[in-house]
């Protein structure tokens, strides 16, 4: 019985997980125009599904991490009714703030459970020092140096663009280097290509020569391709990162030793595609259009930021959360722009303060319970 409440309770985590996180990765692609919201919640299911397959293979410190090791004595974190409280404590908040449009941290809201189900069931034998340098120091640095970076690059993106003269009709283009060669037989010359030419022309001038180039196409077309790339990245780091984080609240329990592996992570990852689907259109419209009006190179620079950060940390076993990275990227243009919703990213922040106390709680209560109940 216990077994299959986790199970479930670990599914119904995944799918809040993806209610509140899938759209994420190409809120910056929607709120840009790029893609209508069908189109970018497609691109935003498939990255994560493909980042979820991929877990399984790189991430095995974070599987290990949010089982609880070193947080709680074995005997304590292998139970299932510490398991099923961590996860139900999650499921609240994140499933609150999903309800209400507001972008927080499932990794945050896997803490506060962690913390709250040990209050529970084991509180002499917390470890409070490996609470706060394996999750919450990660979790705290990250937004911040994503804005920090964001900031940082944006004026000089600026500059490199205006220095380089690139506008809407600028046209980036590839073109073939020709060269007169004299053939040895009978004296004649040939035309012989040596490489290839890759510049920007204006869009007269690139017009005029389109027939002999190789590669043709306007400067803001060459953005949305990469804009829409780097959200393709987004996604998939969030699925590489997220994943195991979920899958590893069952291993911690021995729970999927009755299943293949490769089944369960099919299960948690479908579930998260699932919520992603049928529950994303709030969160898109705040990240996309409420925080702060984004362009589509702006856009880009928060995108590239945003998934190199998460990538690194998912190599390196780091529980970062990519709510926390792309809120703070999208805050980094604000802070340029001049045209953050300041009262909207102060509520984003006090949901993210409140949102472990309260997974906490629940969790807390949820234990109390198991433990009253037998």
């Amino acid at each position: 019985m216990m077994y299959a409440l986790l199970f479930v309770v670990v599914l119904a985590l995944a799918y809040a997980n993806g209610a509140n996180d899938n759209i994420k990765a190409f809120a910056t692609v929607y709120g840009s125009g790029v893609l209508s919201y069908r189109r970018a919640l497609a691109f935003a299911t498939g990255s994560q599904v493909a980042g979820s397959a991929m877990s399984i293979l790189v991430a095995g410190a974070l599987i290990e991490a949010f089982g609880g090791k070193g947080f709680l004595p074995d005997e304590a974190i292998a139970s299932y009714g510490f398991l099923i409280a961590v996860a139900l404590g999650a499921v609240v908040a994140v499933g609150i703030a999903t309800r209400l449009g507001i972008p927080i941290s499932t990794t945050h809201a896997l803490v506060g459970g962690l913390a709250g189900a040990g209050l529970a069931f084991a509180p002499a034998e917390l470890s409070w020092m490996t609470l706060g340098a394996v999750f919450a120091l990660p979790l705290v640095l990250s937004p911040g140096l994503a804005m920090v970076l964001v900031a940082a690059l944006y004026p000089v993106a600026r500059r490199v663009r205006k220095v380089w003269g690139i506008e809407a009709t600028t046209r980036v283009v590839a073109t073939p280097k020709i060269a007169l060669a004299v053939m040895q037989a009978d004296g004649t010359a040939a035309a012989i290509q040596q490489g290839v030419s890759i510049g920007l022309e204006d869009g007269e001038t690139a017009h005029s020569s389109r027939s002999r180039n190789l590669f043709d196409m306007d400067a803001q077309r060459v953005a949305d391709v990469l804009h829409l790339g780097s959200a393709i990245s987004l996604g998939f780091a969030r699925g590489l990162n997220d994943t195991p984080k979920i899958l590893g609240v069952l291993l911690a329990a021995h729970v999927v030793g009755g299943l293949n592996t490769t089944v369960t992570l099919v299960l948690v990852g479908g579930a998260m595609a699932l919520g992603g689907v049928l529950h994303s259109r709030r969160l898109a419209h705040t990240l996309g259009h409420k925080i702060t009006s984004i362009n589509h190179g702006q856009g880009l620079l928060a995108n590239s930021v945003s998934s190199s950060l998460v990538i690194l940390a998912s190599f390196a076993g780091m529980p970062v959360s990519t709510t926390h990275v792309s809120s703070g990227a999208i805050f980094g243009i604000g802070v340029w722009t001049g045209d953050a919703d300041w009262t909207l990213v102060r509520t984003i922040l006090l949901a993210w303060v409140v949102t472990l106390p309260i997974a906490a709680a629940a969790a807390y209560a949820m234990g109390q319970s198991v433990l009253f109940f037998g």
